[in-house]
């Protein structure tokens, strides 16, 4: 028997509740031990506010328009009268769960939370997949119809997170880290399998898989689950350096240093002549570089493999390659044919992680690199990164500043010892970015994360004029504050960043969020940004680094402002760390300069 969907919804309004994650996982635990082994993905997929893992890339794409004419064909109230409430309070799912409410009162509207029939899981996910795969002419109405057809069976509670949840508003903001514990909890009696079920995840990248497999089979079916072709891996990411000292301490006497290339992260999975191209945050992006399959498809000598590259565009006369935000074109111009002409590409492949029903990502590095060479016939489109064992420090700057002249960030450096496997969804120090611009100042930007928003003053009065932004303390999974940011947009920033914020605003400051600062509104961690300023100085107000430098002090940017560039690539888990802060202003306080 299905699972009733107020028991979901009775989740949901105690994880909103409290802001703490200790709860929020007994929480989850307690839901999750409620599920079947038939429906526990279903559950664990309307938790995250999804219907599928990232990569499958189908979302129910109802915008809140259409929610609020199939809140008034279910309940009868005007589409008008619905739009001027919803533009006092701002929240669909208020709306829903206050006009249903009122309806029930009033008892005009028998069908609405009257009936003796209760909605379930499995019927309110089966029925948004539905609604998701209808397309075509006249899509919108039948989609409308059949939303108003939940929202007459819903009670006020569960048409609000039914709403939220259909306009991808639900506001939850669990991370996965949570949910890997509440799975480990639940399922295998303790918190000390998440290393097990988070590495089940990391190679599948979907947490309501790894969640059914771990109720149906248990630790043995999760030690199974396997890099598989068509599902991206979650990606290894790097951790950061400021000196040439710092990486040699760290990776030992040899390493290997490889261009940082500035592109796009990408993940290469074939099939014979099927291709399929992931991106960092492992969107399906295939649609977007027709051509770097079309140059490519006859240049790797694997039946099936999976391969990891940076693809980069270049100047369609000169070949040279030109910054990220010239890439970012190929993805938002609706003429494919066109922005390949005016950006073309060229890949250059670093790792390969799946070669022929082999996994290698238990390999070391050197390993992997032997096998990426034997398959790669090298052109014009497809290239191995350039890169080279290193072993002193003069051969390493004279490198480093090669890279920079070819128009490249910098370096990454990588361990060739044993242990140096590919850690996917990890970042750690087998693999170290060096960048060109770590300086006495600050110079480099950092991505940084929209956790809270100010209204101006002046020309901005009663809109929003400023955003605290935070970075990710890694050992916590919480993100902490480092600057107030109203400085760098244009007034076209200024225009829509309320609307591109609008979706992960809150009430209440977020549990994961650590702040000492009073926003004047709130939101999930989850918009990623690029900030730079002059300086990292001690500060008194802000979080990041709280009592690790200074008693009584953390570190903040000092007069930020933001570069023009939305990281729209990365999640907020892959935003700086703290802890690179932490290196940036030690490297800082020491003057260390990199001579170009």
């Amino acid at each position: 028997m299905s699972l009733p969907y107020s028991e979901i919804v009775n989740a949901y309004e105690k994880i909103s509740s409290t802001t703490s994650r200790l709860e929020i996982t007994d929480i989850l635990v307690n839901l999750l031990k409620k599920a079947s082994k038939e429906n526990v993905d279903k559950i664990v997929y309307l938790t995250q506010g999804k219907l599928y893992p990232d990569y499958v890339g189908l979302e129910l794409g109802f915008a809140e328009k259409f929610m609020v004419r199939a809140l008034s064909l279910a309940t009868g109230v005007n589409v008008n009268k619905i739009n001027e409430e919803l533009k006092k309070k701002g929240d669909i799912g208020i709306i829903a769960q206050e006009i249903i409410t009122q309806k029930r009162q009033a008892a005009l509207f028998e069908f609405i939370g009257l009936n003796e029939e209760k909605l379930t899981v499995d019927e309110v996910y089966e029925t948004l997949d539905k609604v998701a795969k209808i397309t075509g002419e006249g899509s919108q109405d039948a989609k409308i119809k059949i939303i108003s057809g939940l929202l007459k069976k819903a009670t006020p509670n569960e048409a609000k997170y039914l709403a939220r949840t259909i306009v991808g508003t639900l506001r939850l903001g669990l991370a996965d880290m949570t949910i890997l514990d509440a799975i480990a909890i639940a399922y295998l009696g303790s918190k000390d399998y998440r290393e097990l079920v988070e590495r089940a995840y990391n190679v599948s990248s979907d947490l309501g898989y790894v969640a059914k497999v771990a109720l149906n089979e248990g630790i043995e079916g999760l030690k199974k689950i396997k890099v598989r072709i068509g599902i991206p891996v979650r990606p290894m990411l790097a951790e950061r350096a400021e000196s040439v000292e710092e990486i040699f301490t760290r990776l030992g006497p040899k390493f290997i240093a490889e261009y940082k290339y500035d592109g796009e992260r990408v993940q290469i999975h074939k099939k014979g002549n099927e291709f399929i191209l992931f991106s960092r945050s492992l969107e399906n992006i295939t649609n977007h570089y027709p051509d770097i399959i079309e140059n490519i498809k006859n240049n790797l000598k694997a039946n099936e493999v999976i391969l990891e590259g940076e693809i980069v565009a270049v100047n369609a006369l000169t070949g040279e390659m030109l910054p990220f935000q010239e890439l970012m074109h190929r993805r938002r111009k609706y003429d494919v044919e066109k922005a390949i002409e005016e950006y073309p590409t060229v890949v250059y492949l670093f790792d390969i992680i799946y070669i022929d029903e082999e996994e290698l990502i238990d390999l070391p590095i050197l390993k992997r690199k032997e096998f990426l060479e034997k398959i790669v016939v090298t052109n014009d489109y497809i290239r191995l990164a350039v890169g080279k064992l290193v072993s002193n420090e003069e051969e390493f700057t004279k490198f480093f500043n090669e890279a920079v002249s070819s128009g490249c960030e910098g370096l990454m450096c990588k361990s060739i010892k044993d242990d140096s496997i590919y850690k996917a969804g990890s970042r750690g120090f087998l693999w170290i970015k060096f960048k060109r611009s770590y300086q006495s100042k600050m110079i480099e930007p950092i991505d940084v994360v929209v956790v809270g928003g100010f209204y101006g003053t002046g020309r901005r009065a009663g809109k929003l004029g400023g955003l605290l932004v935070a970075v990710y303390d890694d050992k916590n999974d919480v993100f902490k504050t480092i600057c107030k940011l109203g400085s760098g947009f244009t007034d076209e920033d200024l225009e829509k960043l309320p609307k591109l914020l609008e979706p992960y605003k809150i009430d209440h400051i977020h549990p994961r969020v650590v702040s000492k600062i009073d926003a004047d509104v709130w939101y999930v961690p989850n918009f990623v940004i690029e900030v730079i300023g002059d300086e990292i100085t001690l500060s008194p107000i802000h979080t990041t680094a709280q009592g690790l430098i200074s008693k009584d002090s953390g570190l903040a940017i000092r007069f930020p402002r933001f570069t023009g560039r939305y990281r729209e690539d990365k999640k907020p888990e892959d935003a700086t760390t703290e802890e690179e802060v932490i290196e940036m202003y030690k490297r800082q306080l020491k003057k260390i300069e990199i001579k170009e």
